[in-house]
């Protein structure tokens, strides 16, 4: 009777994994696949003569040569900090860490448009900051962010805690015993560092050195805030300029540019995956004593220096944004004479766009975080208990929808939701083809934390329940449910974060009544009303940073590699 009841058990979770994989993969791995078949097809037919001409045009291949300048730059920038960072902070004894690696998280949770829109606040003849100061350039100078350069100091601000992560997990799992065997054979100070820590290191550093650059290659809000304006066009602007002058006319045209992104983007992903497997090579077992050096007299002036860095990259763009929503007009001192809330009372409560994208964000957030709770908690489950040929392939393509860039999701999912299958109708201009996107773009943050969770628990739990006679429901709801709860609750408040004040996604995507935030704040300052963009944005910073406030006070609740800051 066991036996049978088993092989019942087994049927039925057999049937509901076949069931929720044709709908995770309908979500996340159809949209790529119609984008493909639009850039190898004319009218039905396989052709490339569409992809010939797209690529052979002045403009893409001038787009093409911005993008991988400014994403190549702005990438060693970022490996320069976070590497900097990153060694510091997991190798030597530093006071404050945590409060250390949370700032450094900050300025990737805030959206690109918010990064790109705090900088120019500080710089320039306009800047409220400055003309407080009394330091501002003369009227007529240029905006010096308005620039290539500019766009590369972003993007390596804003990705530089990618290379922090990847290369302080790295870093941590190096043991003393290590260390200390090579300074008995004789290395001493940088030798030591240079033969023993960086080896060991480096294909972390590469990994997170590749999904970097895929990162800043799909950023659209820094360069189109910084790029446009200079004439200064990356792939990503060129997409979003074309469907903004020519709508969906342009879709085939639009869609060869972005397997162009796609395929660079792939790429980067297949080189991020093959230095990750190099990494597991090099350690065998775990240590008890993580690598630890002393600082000594040095420690005091290091502090002070990081701390530094971090008040310039976060604290000073902040306190410009923040001038810049208290004055009256763009370019006003700020002042006791001058200091005004209009511009956040205007941008709060009386723009009805505003309140729009409040309702559209929070909606659109918490329902795509609730759910992908709901698919991701059974479907890892499944997949961890049943490992079929299917599932292997959905588990390695899965990260795909998240790696690419913004861009290339949102032109696949217009040319899959244009027109619907045996219908008329269409989800193009509505908010569901916005929140389709977003259940696909943010499945893999949802469902890796659950299966790194459901990874660690005990078999034998689950089997206890079958044996008594538990239907695959009731174990799902009484054992799986509480015990991936927490690694679930990570995952959801992190695609809240990511959702709710993304842009890259819906620029190409809203419509009139669909305005998400970023949207909004994007529109706002392209519009010139800074002064209420910048009101925008620090609510958004506020609310991001209160979340993030949320996570670290509940991380002792979670299970170990769930909160990426901490792991």
């Amino acid at each position: 009777m066991g036996v049978s009841m088993q092989m019942g058990g087994s049927r039925s979770e057999g049937r509901l994994l076949s069931a929720i994989l044709i709908v995770a993969i309908c979500l996340t791995m159809a949209p790529v696949l119609r984008l493909f078949v639009e850039g190898v097809t004319d009218q039905g037919a396989p052709s490339l003569s569409l992809m010939g001409d797209v690529l052979s045009k002045p403009s893409t291949m001038s787009a093409l040569k911005h993008s991988l300048i400014t994403a190549g730059l702005g990438t060693v920038l970022s490996l320069v900090l976070g590497a900097a960072f990153a060694f510091l902070v997991a190798l030597t004894d530093l006071r404050a860490k945590a409060a250390l690696v949370f700032c450094l998280m900050i300025p990737m949770m805030i959206p690109p448009q918010i990064t790109a829109l705090s900088w120019t606040q500080i710089m320039g003849p306009s800047s409220v900051l400055l003309k407080t100061l009394g330091i501002a350039p003369p009227l007529g100078a240029p905006q010096p962010l308005y620039s290539a350069e500019g766009i590369i100091v972003l993007l390596g601000i804003q990705h530089m805690s990618i290379i922090f992560l990847t290369l302080r997990a790295g870093l941590r799992s190096i043991p003393q015993e290590v260390v200390e065997a090579a300074r008995v054979s004789g290395a001493k100070g940088l030798r030591t560092w240079w033969q023993v820590v960086m080896p060991l290191t480096l294909p972390s550093l590469a990994a997170g050195t590749a999904i970097t650059f895929v990162t800043a290659l799909g950023n659209f809000g820094i360069p189109a805030m910084l790029g446009i304006p200079a004439g200064y066009v990356t792939l990503p602007t060129l997409v979003y300029q074309k469907l903004a002058g020519m709508g969906t006319t342009v879709l085939a045209e639009v869609s060869v540019l972005a397997m162009l992104i796609g395929a660079v983007a792939v790429i980067g992903i297949l080189l991020q995956r093959f230095f990750q497997s190099r990494q597991k090579l090099h350690l065998v077992g775990a240590t008890s004593r993580p690598l630890a050096i002393p600082l000594g007299a040095a420690r005091l002036p290091v502090e002070l220096l990081l701390w530094a860095v971090v008040l310039v990259i976060l604290v000073l763009p902040m306190s410009g944004l923040l001038a810049t929503s208290l004055v009256p007009a763009y370019g006003v001192a700020l002042g006791l004479d001058t200091v005004t809330f209009t511009a956040w009372y205007e941008v709060l409560f009386r723009q009805p766009s505003t309140s729009r994208a409040f309702v559209n964000s929070f909606s659109l957030a918490v329902g795509a975080s609730l759910v992908l709770m709901v698919v991701c908690l059974p479907l890892a489950w499944l997949m961890e208990r049943h490992k079929t040929r299917l599932s292997r392939l959905f588990d390695s393509l899965l990260d795909l929808p998240y790696a690419l860039p913004g861009v290339v999701l949102s032109i696949a999912m217009i040319l899959l939701l244009i027109k619907l299958p045996f219908t008329e109708a269409t989800l193009y201009g509505t908010i569901w083809i916005i929140f389709l996107a977003y259940l696909a773009r943010f499945f893999a943050v949802m469902f890796r934390p659950v299966q790194a969770s459901l990874k660690q628990l005990d078999p034998a739990m689950n089997e206890a329940a079958q044996s008594v006679g538990a239907s695959l429901f009731r174990r799902l709801r009484d054992v799986i449910l509480p015990l991936s709860a927490p690694a679930a609750a990570a995952g959801a408040i992190l695609v809240f974060l990511t959702a709710f004040n993304e842009l890259t996604v819906s620029a190409l995507l809203w419509s009139s009544g669909t305005e998400t935030l970023g949207v909004v704040i994007f529109n706002l300052d392209d519009s010139g009303e800074t002064a209420m963009a910048s009101a925008l944005a620090m609510t958004i910073v506020l609310v991001v940073m209160a979340l993030m406030a949320v996570i670290q006070l509940l991380s002792r609740r979670f299970p170990k590699g769930v909160v990426p800051w901490q792991t």
